[in-house]
């Protein structure tokens, strides 16, 4: 496919400053740290900017991660100004398999902000091939802590109940849903949640690269000497090279695009072409902090409904792609790996990194990513 690229300066984007992202992007890849990447900026519904660097080209597509999330959050909200959820009611109102174990209480904003209690919940490969297995799962699942009391990320569960309230009130399967309501209206073909084997052909391999931070530089800088356990392992991130996996289209991170796609879905979000979701829904929760509570390194979590907000609390770097510099109102949903995914509403400006190169040193990832972000968060004058 392809895009139509418009010059940077008449989006009001400073082009020395998006040379200087554009560079940074690069620079890994050509250092040999990384196989290849891809980046995209996009301003006013239009493209500014969109390459590829390494083993790769503007055709290929990546495993956007987390980053998945913020499109399946965007569905959720479909439903939500259709009338058909409220996120004040339990799962189990929606859901009657849920609420076993004691989970009858959780609310579906708690799934949202990650507070609902069962981070670690077990549900894999190759349970997750079926739904029939998946509302068993469910069914078995337990809390670890009160609904609401406390946070913790939940990188696959969470998700996992959300696209079953998609397919119960949306009346089809999830994935078609996201591409019928949201994905097919936004002329979005190259963003995918479940792609078929006979079109994986484009898709990058995960591919993991560098060594794991020492325990001592762990220490320098986290003030811990190792990571807490999750369930986002080297062995869970190659499973998405899996070709059955690939065609499940995980709803917690198995989303498939181009940086160009992803870009352009956040330009959606920021200007809501054709009315597609309740406006008031969309500003509310893109744009209204939910959820502060502290994780594992004492980070304010600054979660809205399904995205999280970057705000002006000096911490927006430790949230994920955000940077050092931009406006405190920019949304989006980082991604395992380094992917970075986010609209500034202030700017205007929206900005996808994607890669397929899982860096073992996370210290180094984050640096990336900080470096990267700060970059896109200051690409005009806005």
């Amino acid at each position: 496919m392809t895009y139509e690229i418009e010059k940077p300066e008449s989006l009001g984007i400073v082009p020395e400053r998006l040379d200087a992202l554009v560079t940074r992007t690069q620079r890994e890849v050509d250092a040999g740290l990384l196989p290849s990447c891809q980046m995209a900026v996009a301003k006013d519904g239009k493209l500014a900017a969109f390459h590829t660097f390494g083993d790769a080209s503007n055709d290929t597509r990546y495993v956007m991660f987390s980053s998945t999330k913020a499109v399946v959050a965007a569905a959720v909200w479909l439903l939500i100004g259709d009338g058909q959820l409220d996120i004040t009611l339990p799962v189990a109102h929606y859901i009657p398999e849920f609420g076993a174990n004691g989970k009858d209480a959780v609310t579906v904003e708690q799934v949202f902000l990650h507070t609902s209690g069962f981070p670690r919940a077990p549900l894999g490969g190759p349970r997750w091939l079926s739904r029939e297995e998946r509302l068993q799962a469910f069914a078995g699942w337990r809390l670890n802590w009160e609904p609401g009391s406390a946070y913790e990320y939940h990188p696959t569960s969470a998700h996992w109940v959300l696209a079953e309230l998609i397919e119960r009130l949306g009346g089809r399967d999830y994935r078609a849903f996201i591409r019928e309501r949201i994905l097919d209206p936004l002329h979005l073909e190259r963003l995918r949640l479940g792609v078929p084997a006979a079109e994986q052909g484009d898709v990058a391999e995960i591919i993991h690269v560098g060594d794991p931070a020492t325990p001592d530089e762990l220490e320098a800088v986290l003030g811990i000497r190792e990571l807490p356990l999750t369930e986002v392992t080297p062995e869970a991130l190659s499973g998405f090279n899996d070709t059955q996996t690939r065609a499940l289209g995980v709803p917690g991170g198995g989303g498939i695009s181009t940086a160009a796609d992803l870009a352009l879905f956040y330009q959606a979000l920021l200007h809501n072409p054709g009315g597609l979701w309740d406006d008031a829904v969309l500003r509310d929760a893109t744009g209204t902090v939910r959820n502060r509570l502290k994780d594992w390194r004492g980070t304010p979590a600054n979660r809205g409904l399904g995205v999280v907000i970057a705000g002006d609390d000096g911490q927006a770097y430790l949230r994920g792609g955000f940077g050092k510099a931009g406006s405190p109102r920019r949304f989006g949903h980082d991604g395992a790996g380094g992917q970075i995914a986010w609209a500034d509403p202030d700017s205007g400006v929206s900005f996808a990194y994607l890669t397929n190169g899982m860096d073992a040193n996370v210290l180094r990832q984050g640096r990336r990513g900080i470096a990267i972000g700060s970059l896109a968060g200051v690409l005009t004058d806005t």
